[in-house]
């Protein structure tokens, strides 16, 4: 199975930025789809952004004009640029990763904190 390593969450203030990686272990080129999901205190898990095959990339309505999601085929990497972060923003952040339209597979989760 695919292992998936993310890095940079951290403590942000409002209105700061920060850029989320998630590296798969095996080429994504041809990856049905991978993103992003969040996760706060006491609420469900929700999707943040998606890139997948044969679509444009998706956003959550409160993240549009603030994220943006983009891979590198050749790191297998996927990246979401975070900026103005709000404190509603603070979360877990999962990495998404779907090969085939089959298992969902996720990441160990990074934590995202802005500070009001």
């Amino acid at each position: 199975q695919v292992q998936l390593v993310e890095s940079g969450g951290g403590l942000v203030q409002a209105g700061g930025s920060l850029r989320l990686s998630c590296t798969a272990s095996r080429n994504i080129f041809r990856v049905y789809a991978m993103g992003w999901y969040r996760q706060a205190p006491g609420k469900e898990r929700e999707m943040v952004a998606l890139i997948r095959v044969g679509y444009s990339s998706t956003y959550a309505e409160s993240v549009k004009g603030r994220f943006t999601i983009s891979r590198d085929t050749g790191k297998n990497t996927v990246y979401l640029q975070m900026n103005n972060l709000k404190p509603e923003d603070t979360a877990v952040y999962y990495c998404y990763y779907n090969e085939n339209r089959g298992v969902d597979v996720w990441g160990q989760g990074t934590q995202v904190t802005v500070s009001s």
